[in-house]
């Protein structure tokens, strides 16, 4: 799946408002190894390292263009590219951050416990997901491609691993000392319906999009871009609130 910076970055500040809470819910009061796990175009890893500044943090993307994004926004810090499935640090650390990038990875089941497991005694694993598959924006991505000319193409993608909190609770309780786990519905204020389209540009599309030769990607974009119309009343001054769920995960080992 290709992953776009720039589109990423279009709501830099309404994606990051998610990381500062579950930053500002770390437990761990001191770190000398810090890890993004899916640091994107580094506003998360900014983040961490505001929080953590004596820490030697690191910033890890399966994009080079993330990766790009990454560096020059912060020279100082060190990013790398990797798979965070195959990631394996030389020694433990201490805080483990993974924003809005764990959904995208299979079985967590086993990759939850196994991040916990490259945590030092003490250290926290913090974890964003967002928990929106049965929003109107998921829905719609999904009839559309099943509905479409495009269907043999996308009509079957199989969506991001996705699971309650009690799940992760209950999965990660038998290997921590505490677990934290709550749920929270932003409410972002967006300038109008295409924004909305533009919004899941940057994520929740691009894996219907990718594989669509560019006028069935337009295609494909009108045919979602009315169905948001419809989903997502306008206010009266033009703009679209956007209800975004996400699921936070707090694990101190």
């Amino acid at each position: 799946m290709t992953w776009s910076a720039r589109q990423y970055s279009l709501f830099e500040q309404q994606r990051t408002r998610p990381v500062r809470d579950l930053v500002a819910a770390i437990p761990t009061a001191t770190a000398h190894l810090a890890v993004d796990l899916g640091c994107g175009p580094g506003n998360s890893t900014e983040v961490l390292a505001e929080r953590f500044p004596d820490a030697r943090v690191t910033g890890i993307d399966s994009s080079e263009d993330m990766l790009a994004e990454a560096r020059r926004r912060l020279p100082a810090l060190t990013f790398e590219l990797a798979d965070i499935a195959a990631w394996n640090p030389a020694a433990a650390v201490d805080v483990i951050l993974a924003n809005a990038s764990l959904q995208w990875l299979p079985d967590h089941a086993s990759l939850y416990p196994r991040l916990v497991g490259k945590l030092k005694a003490g250290g926290t694993l913090a974890v964003q997901t967002p928990d929106n598959l049965e929003e109107p924006a998921h829905r719609l991505a999904r009839q559309v491609a099943a509905q479409g000319p495009w269907a043999d193409r996308i009509g079957a993608i199989r969506h991001p691993e996705r699971h309650t909190g009690d799940f992760y609770f209950q999965l990660l309780s038998p290997c921590c000392r505490a677990v934290d786990v709550w749920r929270t519905t932003y409410l972002h204020p967006l300038a109008n319906h295409a924004a909305v389209v533009e919004w899941f540009k940057g994520s929740a599309l691009r894996p219907y999009l990718d594989p669509l030769e560019p006028a069935q990607r337009d295609a494909f974009l009108a045919a979602y871009l009315e169905g948001i119309v419809a989903a997502y009343p306008a206010l009266d001054d033009g703009r679209v609130l956007l209800p975004f769920p996400r699921l936070f995960v707090v694990a101190t080992r």
